[in-house]
């Protein structure tokens, strides 16, 4: 088996980073990765936002305050993991579709583009030695918080990936059968 399909094969999500993450020249070939993603009339239906530093703590404000919008009532608790959640790691990457109205690309292909997109970033962060997690939950699918991050109406956010460096061993991926997957029509 090639080297590249046992990366494949065995890139797994990792749930606890720690920095460093990828830096400035490491994201620079890590979104050229992405923008390799399925596009079906070069739309180019994606674009990414990054929050690093104390940016997160500012981006934790805004998950708990859209919190709040959609639910006055929500404990402390809620209040506190929204508050910590951007500091799962060093840095995330907000990936965006940006869906059009196109005769021949619906917008269900446009947003898969986008997470083809993502996951690109999530191999080429693994194969340049990092790791990352992909994520939504409510704030993600939240228009107060799109707004806030500057997404325009037509955009929409497909996931916040958290990338940095896996604290801790890999997790164990349990051993599927491809048959239970795969048939023939």
């Amino acid at each position: 088996m090639s080297d590249i399909l046992n990366f494949l094969q065995t890139r797994n999500s990792a749930p606890r980073l720690t920095a460093p993450a990828p830096g400035p020249a490491e994201m620079e070939a890590i979104f050229r990765a992405a923008l390799r993603a399925p596009d079906h009339a070069w739309l180019r239906p994606w674009r990414f936002l990054t929050i690093a530093g104390d940016r997160r703590q500012d981006f934790g404000r805004l998950l708990e305050e859209c919190l709040l919008m959609r639910d006055p009532a929500a404990d402390d608790a809620a209040r506190a993991k929204a508050l910590k959640a951007p500091l799962r790691a060093p840095l995330l990457v907000i990936v965006v579709a940006r869906l059009s109205e196109h005769p021949k690309v619906p917008v269900l292909e446009q947003r898969l583009s986008a997470g083809c997109a993502a996951q690109a970033i999530l191999l080429a962060a693994e194969a340049s030695g990092y790791a990352g997690i992909w994520r939504t939950g409510d704030a993600a699918f939240d228009r107060n918080v799109m707004t806030a991050l500057g997404l325009a109406a037509h955009e929409e956010i497909v996931g916040i990936l958290y990338l940095g460096t896996r604290d801790g061993a890999a997790k164990p991926l349990p051993d599927l059968d491809t048959g239970d997957f795969v048939s023939s029509w």
